[in-house]
């Protein structure tokens, strides 16, 4: 067998082996193949580093005990590159060397002898940490009948407005207005808009009505009178409801 052997054009995910045992690496490369995945084979550290670099496998299999680069110099040296989960065997029950291999960037660490069983659980593990869970998008409804800004709700359904939670006695005229200001937020409504939309007549320039129902909303919404901000007169323009105003 060379030093990377494709044992199975499967569709699966790939995995990389670096085992230098060569009848353990053909043993675990039958069981992973038999479940599914694609796996290629390296049994130097060296090569397997290059072959790693290139390939790009889903998973590496790393063991520590590797001719020429051992597995901790492996693990070490892919990690610039590598960015897929690594998962460090080995046949040394150390306690030192598990921390170790996790320093230098292992995601799992296992002791030989595993069985194929726990192996594959292992591995299956490490693909759900790896994969990116589907984020299911929440739909909010937005009524188009509805305005908040900060304290202030507008219902045209019910055509009802409330104010810091507290339901504000407005009349049907008033309420026009205020929906129609609320509704071109942050910007200019001319007076003959108004006037057009509350009456369906022309404005001639010389209805006052609108100014008393401005008035009016004002002091309910606890709008300054002498110096408004909620709801701003803009002379010889119109009026311009700030959307920012109602914290």
């Amino acid at each position: 067998m060379t030093e990377s052997t494709l044992l199975q054009s499967m569709t699966g995910k790939h995995i990389m082996l670096v085992e230098d045992d060569m009848s353990l690496a053909e043993w675990f490369s039958d069981y992973l193949s038999e479940q599914g995945y694609l796996v290629t084979l390296a049994t130097r550290g060296d090569i397997a580093i290059e072959l790693i670099e290139s390939d790009q496998p889903d998973l590496v299999i790393l063991d520590i005990m590797l001719p020429v680069k051992d597995g901790f110099e492996v693990c070490q040296a892919i990690r610039p590159f590598y960015h897929g989960p690594i998962l460090m065997m080995t046949a040394r029950d150390h306690e030192t060397d598990e921390i170790l291999g996790l320093e230098l960037g292992a995601d799992d660490y296992v002791v030989k002898p595993v069985k194929p069983r726990v192996l594959l659980s292992r591995i299956k593990a490490l693909f759900r940490r790896a994969t990116p869970q589907e984020v299911v998008p929440v739909v909010v409804e937005i009524d188009p009948n509805k305005r908040t800004f900060g304290q202030l709700s507008i219902d045209a359904n019910s055509r009802t407005t409330t104010l810091a939670g507290a339901k504000v006695a407005i009349s049907s005229n008033e309420f026009d207005v205020l929906w129609q200001l609320a509704l071109s937020a942050d910007t200019l409504v001319s007076r003959k808009e108004l006037v057009i939309q509350r009456r369906g007549i022309d404005y001639d320039g010389f209805d006052r009505s609108i100014d008393i129902l401005i008035s009016r909303i004002r002091k309910k919404l606890a709008d300054d009178a002498s110096n408004p901000y909620r709801i701003k007169t803009v002379w010889g323009k119109g009026y311009l409801f700030v959307k920012g105003a109602w914290e």
